[in-house]
């Protein structure tokens, strides 16, 4: 059916007045929200259960995708733009007098997760649903964000994001006949079962409750429903007198409040452990389950099914799989193992060996003792076997899950499964090459690469609809449905007409941005301004410390210099440092006394603000990725895997300033060497000095009176009330040697910002620049991506039910 205007007034209104028990002139942005989003639950619900009953008619083969963290951010836009019905509510919203914009910040952000893992995991489901693969998702039902972040004096403070609120999510779904027991502590034992068999019995194990709730994913325009399915937990009924007291219920009810809890504890790393087995245990579950009702052998599972680890936080599925196969359902190790491996997969997203998780085997003994039981027996089995191919010794201890009185998660990921992937070129290369070399020298079949993406709906569709219409206007409508359509524009880059268009969208961007900026913190900056930004998680490895750096030259140069030709720049920042992270909150601290300085000096006036934004968000990062004149992307190279900001950037015509790092490398590719903004060391370069040893960052502070100027602005007093974290970072530079090659990279950066400050002086060249940038971002579409894993990991069909549209 297609929608009208007004068939959609009238569902609405009746869903208002059923629903929400109020008429519209009374009613507010909150309850019109949530009204608006039950009339769409009527639109959508019956797709959502042809989906289901097609796929299980058809016994389609479906991957499902692993992940302590999903962030969607908020929701109503995109159901609206997939389902095809975006400006149909829009308009029958203005005839009924009500603010869209205003009902649309109603909704929260879905705070399911922290930074670029979370929101590629979000991205993959929105490109499953419009690929039309049957791929659905796995994790947590967290009642609260990471936190939501204030400034307080320039300090970052950490406050509970209850983005549930006080309407809860309005997208789920309750799903109480998936509902599993999931099991923690005690002590297992095995017992003779007959047979030669031998069976596990649990004695004084603690039992909880998973309860499934599950929220549709809208393929784009082509009526496909898919399922992210996110886990609560209760406690069972028979086990209630266990938990005579609030505190004890409390203890449970923290395994699904907060993403990431605080690990620098015994009591918080066991928390953490328990999160990450009870959606895993509770999503495998119900997974065989489901297979079982295809009425298939169980020993080949891996037909129809197909388990994606996304890092390593689910990485205790292969040996829970096994636990579940053997233990429940009595196959023989063998062929449980078969099946294990074939339907698992593990994707990496870091380069940083400490990063990957590990467990202390007396914790993990206590927690998962069943489970430990199990890894320790494949442990085994896998050294035998290693031992037995002639695989040299020191190879199999490197690549043992059990060692050092420690269970390595990754290395159970990628001996329990048949394909290990890094998220793009050079991140892979370096697994191959460092990290997990000598995996890649046992098993080289197992890896290959998959760059990630992002979902361009909506972050031109949604985030820029004014960008998209030009867009419209100079190459059609096509790219909205297929993105490689985008390289038309290629055609367009030097037409002084477009680039007029072009220019006035950014512009337009740029003061929506101004003007929150100006409402949030009282800083008037001018969109006359170049608008620099550096948006992601806080940390030293991210470099927004050089970043700093580079400013504090600028003012220095505009305070010597104050009647100089200088074009004006804002740096727009927006970050959060994880709560135990020291160093990264200080550098947030000096970002805000630096701004504070800056931005109250009459001398500098207009020339070079310094923005901070609080608390980062999907929603936040649709106003300002759109704003962005250049995307700051400046991590040491070898240290970031992708990056999916770069891609968003791009996308909407930033000019990237780059270290060839993660997937900056691929768009350089993509947009030439002219078109995108490269300094600093190569990984190669990195690596030498590592190897040599040879760094030395007092030597180029001794030696080089602009860096020594910039470096001691930190400790002289310049910068007002942060002389505790400016010494703490002097020391990290000075006293112990500049980890990330700030210094060594300095040099190189001040000479591609002063390059960039020119190109940008010359409107033709940089709007060639920016307009080249958007034209062949379609590379990073997370749907291509989606493909190749369907394609070459997953081994996915494309159900052949047909297409539905509302």
């Amino acid at each position: 059916m297609e929608l009208t205007t007004e068939q959609f007034i009238h569902d609405f209104e009746l869903t208002l007045n059923e629903q929400q028990q109020t008429i519209l002139s009374t009613a507010t942005p909150s309850e019109l929200f949530v009204a608006l989003a039950h009339t769409i639950r009527q639109y959508y619900t019956p797709l959502w259960i042809e989906r289901n009953k097609k796929l299980q008619e058809n016994k389609d083969k479906i991957a499902y995708y692993f992940s302590v963290e999903f962030l969607p951010g908020r929701m109503l836009e995109t159901n609206l733009l997939n389902l095809g019905i975006l400006d149909v509510v829009k308009e029958g919203f203005a005839q009924l007098g009500i603010d869209f914009t205003q009902v649309k910040q109603a909704e929260h952000d879905m705070a399911l997760g922290n930074g670029g893992l979370g929101r590629l995991a979000a991205a993959f489901m929105d490109s499953l649903a419009t690929t039309g693969y049957a791929g659905f998702g796995n994790g947590l039902r967290y009642k609260y964000g990471l936190f939501k972040q204030r400034i307080v004096n320039g300090y970052q403070v950490e406050l509970p994001d209850a983005w549930f609120g006080s309407i809860g999510n309005v997208w789920e779904t309750r799903k109480d006949h998936d509902i599993v027991d999931v099991r923690f502590f005690g002590n297992v034992y095995m017992t003779d079962a007959g047979n030669g068999k031998l069976k596990p019995v649990y004695s004084d194990a603690q039992v909880l409750r998973a309860v499934p709730y599950d929220v549709p994913q809208l393929g784009y325009g082509n009526g496909v429903v898919n399922n992210l399915r996110l886990w609560d937990v209760e406690i069972p009924e028979e086990y209630e007198l266990s938990y005579p007291t609030i505190e004890d219920r409390r203890r449970v009810e923290d395994i699904t409040a907060v993403l990431y809890p605080d690990d620098s504890s015994d009591e918080g790393k066991k928390l953490r452990l328990m999160q990450e087995y009870f959606m895993t245990s509770a999503g495998l579950q119900t997974i065989v389950k489901s297979y079982l009702k295809l009425g298939l052998p169980l020993e080949r599972i891996y037909e129809k099914v197909s388990v994606h680890i996304n890092d390593t936080h689910p990485a205790v599925a292969p040996a829970e799989f096994m636990r579940i196969l053997i233990d429940e359902y009595g196959l023989e190790w063998d062929d449980a193992w078969n099946a294990t491996q074939k339907v698992m997969s593990y994707t990496n997203h870091t380069i940083l060996s400490e990063a990957l998780e590990k467990w202390h085997t007396g914790l993990f003994a206590h927690v998962l003792p069943r489970v430990y039981q199990i890894i320790v027996e494949i442990d085994n089995r896998y050294a035998a076997q290693m031992s037995a191919q002639g695989v040299d010794y020191e190879t199999i201890e490197n690549t043992r899950i059990v060692r050092n009185n420690q269970v390595h998660m990754a290395h159970l990921a990628i001996i329990g499964g048949h394909s290990v992937n890094g998220v793009a070129q050079i991140h892979t290369e370096l697994l191959k090459e460092d990290t997990l070399r000598d995996f890649y020298k046992v098993s080289p079949e197992k890896f290959n690469n998959k760059t990630n993406g992002i979902v361009q709906r909506r972050w031109t569709q949604i985030a820029a609809p004014g960008l998209s219409k030009t867009i419209d206007k100079w190459i059609g409508q096509g790219w909205r449905s297929d993105i490689h359509e985008l390289r038309k524009l290629n055609e367009y880059v030097d037409n002084s007409q477009a680039q007029a268009d072009f220019w006035e969208v950014k512009q337009l961007a740029k003061q929506r941005l101004a003007d929150y900026i100006e409402q949030t913190t009282g800083v008037h900056v001018t969109t006359d301004a170049i608008f620099d930004v550096q948006v992601k998680r806080l940390h030293a490895y991210k470099r927004q410390l050089l970043n700093v750096m580079h400013i504090i030259k600028l003012y220095w140069d505009i305070k010597d210099n104050p009647e100089g030709e200088f074009t004006p720049r804002v740096f727009i920042f927006g970050a959060k440092a994880a709560p135990g992270y020291h160093f990264a909150k200080s550098i947030i601290k000096i970002i805000n006394e630096l701004a504070n300085l800056i931005n109250n000096d009459e001398q500098i006036g207009d020339k070079l603000k310094v923005v901070f934004l609080e608390n980062y968000r999907v929603s936040l990062a649709e106003l300002i990725i759109p704003a962005a004149n250049v995307s700051e992307q400046i991590s040491l190279a070898s240290k970031e895997a992708s990056g999916t900001s770069n891609m968003k950037f791009m996308m909407t015509g930033a000019v990237t300033m780059a270290t060839l790092d993660g997937a900056n490398i691929e768009i350089k590719d993509e947009v030439g060497d002219d078109n995108i903004v490269i300094f600093g060391m190569t990984k190669d370069d990195v690596y030498n000095h590592y190897a040599t040893r040879d760094y030395y960052s007092r030597g180029i502070y001794d030696n080089d009176p602009v860096i020594h100027r910039v470096v001691n602005t930190f400790v002289d007093g310049t910068i007002p009330n942060c002389q505790r974290e400016g010494s703490e970072i002097f020391d990290a530079l000075i006293t112990y040697n500049d980890e990330y090659f700030l210094l060594q990279d300095f040099t190189s950066y001040v000479e591609a910002q002063e390059h960039l400050t020119q190109l940008y002086a010359d409107r033709a060249r940089w709007m060639h620049m920016s307009m080249t940038n958007i034209a062949n971002s379609d590379k990073f579409t997370s749907d291509d991506t989606i493909r190749q894993y369907a394609q070459e990991i997953w081994n996915l069909s494309l159900p052949s039910h047909g297409k539905h549209r509302i």
